[in-house]
């Protein structure tokens, strides 16, 4: 049972629930009696009269066609549709490859009505693809509220890891510091399928690129999430789901890729699945063994201090690595009855990175003059267990695609690090013994989280939505440092961290002919403690509220408007706040900052769309306490800096966002997406008064074409200008990829070949300034790789509707605005 923390916060966050559900026990109270239920029968089948199984069917309120009730037809093609006798109603048909039916409108007498058989007509777009092109799905996809990358899709992603294919992403990038960065803000929240990840910066980038692109399906990239999500994570969500076979049946695929920049890079997996009707067991695995490089070139400046007099240093750097992970997932979904599901999941992820690192380092005096030349080698060891489990429960209330839902969650992961370190540093002038450092340093990072939702409907097109969660997360971490041979008490050191944050949501939404809206209120209560072995522990509780709305108005059928306004807030991770040192080279580590506080956002938007696709959007965002990374003169004394997060005074985010999804041609789709943003800072730092911004820009472009005979290409362009952020000056760069793809073997194959980074303009150029310091690097990396993949799928290839008739035919709920 995890600890909750009880004390003098316990009242505050019982009443905060106690208002939030105030109304909770009469809206969920049973709806008054209906009349008294009919049947709607009949039948679906093909133009030649053959009966068509897993026909979506569904029935309508005649007056706007909202949606009443969704069911399948069996393998008869018949169906049955209960529903209030007395009323008007259309019925619709729709199945992969067919066009979609509609029946005229008819009134459903009290003994029930059978109707005339339904033919559906071959789709023309299906016919014509046999002799022409064949459609798959664009690599991105622009939504309402998100933007969709379909990763399974692209011959982009064959042998790339996440972190390749989400720095890819529309207005999505990658900072020096390894952070993800969405529109210019950092701050993201990372889930799984569902599930958070508790990882920041380079923790975080080094576990997304141990996982392959190829188990996944899609990444959603959400600016403005509604109150069911955490509310972690100020810039937004990205919503990472992993591959997951719908096909009936035993089926799989095998797949493997090889790269070849400076390094190989190879990628191997396979995916087995067993579906029938009321069971469905999922399991994959995959290989990578990746070999890549980091060349790193620093020039620093150290300003007099009382201990030191000024001087700079030029360094070079250049690390070796090796990358071997195996990740793997198996799953278990059972239909319990006609209306509840019960699932269970275990993902595993074992990495392994083995980085060699060599430095040459020169020091130089107040006038230049040369004053210390030492060469130094840094080996590292990084093992990353890592595990999670989770089981889940749905139910449905009734057989209508809009019925009252509830939903329970119990997860459980574990995130281990065990990194080994041997640092070598040979004096050349002046004349001074080898110096040996080495380290062992072991983290245990456990999560717990339990949730359950609840949602029903509301009269007029609306819903009513409401949850609670309660996590747990624990991370211990010991650090042990040897100076040649000898204990060294002054860095070595533990370090634990709890966090618990217990929330509760509700929020509503509904629709009406041309306006949809929702609002939500989100309580969560945080207790956190942070506790360095043999200082004082640093504990703190809150309760904050977080409301959030948004809405769309569609004006006619051209122009539509919207808007959304949230509150979100970023906690630390455990990384950030742990005050371990990892060292990066011998002049450099990375620590953690206790003192590290929660940064909290406000953020609006409001958007215009142009004939349902051309995009333009307006936000504005208040950070109070952001983080920044910063770079500093180490307290050890002499040249060794150190890599850590502050929180400052304020940031100030103003952006315009356009995003175009074009056909040029019915070969040729153009996705072009342009962020252009100004962030402002307010803050000091070791005396350093920071006030200052600067506009920017990120600009991307994605065609996608479609040819004959089975192939298709992609190719995406991306270019970020130089920006501001904090006290860091960041230099454009950009990135060209190209990529193409053929369908084999009766499309049970498909060959990927691609090239990343063309022109090899990835490499990131940084300038930090302070009073007391300046520091200038430029990062390079093996990203110019061509790849070759392959991917065979075998076994049946009859899509199964079993999981979405309980779940509730979730594209025709959204259709009814509920």
């Amino acid at each position: 049972m995890p600890h909750l923390y009880p004390g003098r916060h316990g009242f505050v966050l019982a009443k905060a629930f106690a208002i939030l559900f105030s109304g909770f026990a009469a809206v969920v109270s049973p709806p008054a009696r209906a009349q008294a239920p009919a049947a709607v029968r009949g039948t679906v089948a093909s133009g030649a009269g053959a009966p068509i199984e897993f026909a979506t069917v569904t029935l309508h309120r005649a007056a706007d066609s909202v949606v009443i009730k969704t069911e399948f037809s069996d393998s008869q093609g018949t169906f049955q549709l209960a529903a209030g006798s007395g009323k008007r109603y259309l019925v619709s048909a729709a199945q992969v490859g067919f066009a979609r039916y509609w029946s005229p409108a008819f009134e459903l007498p009290a003994m029930g009505l059978t109707l005339p058989a339904i033919q559906l007509a071959t789709s023309h777009a299906t016919a014509l693809k046999e002799v022409t092109v064949t459609a798959r799905k664009p690599l991105f996809e622009h939504r309402a509220d998100r933007t969709v990358v379909n990763v399974a899709d692209s011959p982009l992603t064959a042998g790339a890891t996440t972190m390749e294919v989400l720095s890819r992403s529309p207005g999505l990038t990658v900072d020096a510091s390894d952070n993800l960065v969405l529109r210019g803000r950092q701050g993201l929240l990372v889930v799984i399928d569902g599930k958070r990840v508790p990882l920041t910066g380079t923790e975080l980038a080094s576990y997304l690129r141990a996982l392959p692109a190829e188990q996944l399906e899609s990444i959603e990239l959400i600016s403005n999430p509604p109150a069911q999500y955490d509310a972690q994570g100020g810039a937004g969500v990205i919503a990472i789901n992993l591959k997951k076979d719908q096909r009936l049946g035993t089926n799989g695929s095998a797949n493997a890729s090889y790269g070849r920049g400076e390094y190989g890079k190879f990628t191997g997996g396979v995916a087995l699945n067993h579906r029938r009707k009321n069971l469905n067991f999922y399991g994959s695995y995959a290989y990578i063994d990746r070999r890549g490089f980091v060349r790193l070139d620093f020039n620093r400046r150290f300003l007099a201090t009382p201990q030191l007099p000024a001087g700079s240093s030029a360094l070079a750097t250049e690390q070796l690595s090796h990358l071997r992970s195996h990740s793997g997932k198996l799953s278990l979904d059972l239909t319990l009855s006609k209306r509840t599901l019960l699932g269970v999941a275990a993902t595993g992820l074992l990495s392994q990175a083995t980085n060699d690192a060599s430095n040459r380092t020169q020091e130089f005096g107040p006038v230049g003059e040369p004053t210390a030349r030492y060469t130094s080698t840094a080996l590292q060891d990084v093992g990353r267990p890592n595990g999670s489990a989770n089981v889940n429960l749905r139910h449905s209330f009734a057989d209508s695609a809009a019925a009252a839902t509830l939903t329970a969650d119990a997860d459980f992961a574990r995130y281990r690090t065990t990194r080994l370190l041997a640092l070598t540093k040979y004096f050349e002038t002046p004349a001074q013994p080898t110096d040996v450092v080495s380290g062992d340093q072991r983290s245990n990072l456990t999560i717990g989280a339990f949730k359950a939702d609840y949602s029903r409907p509301l009269p007029h097109r609306a819903r009513f939505e409401t949850g609670l969660k309660v996590t747990q997360v624990r991370s211990v971490n010991n650090v042990v440092f040897l100076n040649n041979g000898t204990f060294n008490s002054l860095i070595s050191n533990g370090f634990q961290y709890n966090e618990n944050v217990n929330a509760a949501y509700a929020s509503v939404r509904g629709a009406t002919a041309n306006t949809k809206l929702q609002a939500g209120l989100r309580a969560e209560q945080t207790n956190t403690l942070a506790a360095p072995a043999g200082e004082t522990a640093r504990e703190r509780h809150y309760l904050q509220l977080f409301p959030s709305a948004s809405g769309q108005h569609t004006i006619n059928a051209r122009h539509m408007l919207g808007f959304a306004l949230a509150r979100r807030i970023d906690r630390p991770s455990y990384g950030q706040v742990n005050p371990l040192r990892n060292y990066l080279d011998a002049t450099s580590y990375r620590a953690g900052n206790p003192d590290l506080v929660a940064q909290t956002s406000y953020n609006v938007e409001v958007s215009h769309t142009y004939r349902q696709k051309f995009s333009t959007a307006l936000a504005y965002t208040y950070t109070n306490l952001p983080f920044v990374n910063v770079v500093q003169p180490a307290p050890d004394g002499g040249r060794l800096v150190v890599n850590r997060d502050v929180n400052l005074t304020t940031q100030q985010y103003y952006s315009l966002t356009l995003t175009a999804p074009l056909e040029l041609a019915k070969w040729w789709t153009l996705y072009a997406n342009g962020v252009f943003y100004y962030t402002r800072f307010r803050g000091n730092l070791a005396g350093t008064a920071l006030d200052r911004g600067r506009a920017a820009c990120t600009l991307s472009a994605n065609s996608g074409f479609t040819m004959p005979h089975g192939w298709s290409a992609d190719i995406n362009a991306l270019y970020e200008s130089r920006e501001v952020y904090g006290f860091e000056v960041i230099r454009d760069r950009g990135q060209l990829s190209a990529g193409v793809q053929k369908s084999l073997w009766n499309k049970q194959g498909t060959l990927r070949m691609n090239v990343a980074d063309v022109l090899y303009t990835t490499p990131i150029r940084t300038t930090s300034t302070y009073d007391n310091f300046t520091e200038s690097f430029i990062s390079k990396q093996d990203t110019r790789v061509a790849t070759a993949a392959l991917t065979y799928r075998f076994g049946s290839s009859k899509v199964a509707a079993a999981r979405k008739r309980a779940a509730g035919a979730e594209e025709e709920l959204r259709r009814a605005g509920g």
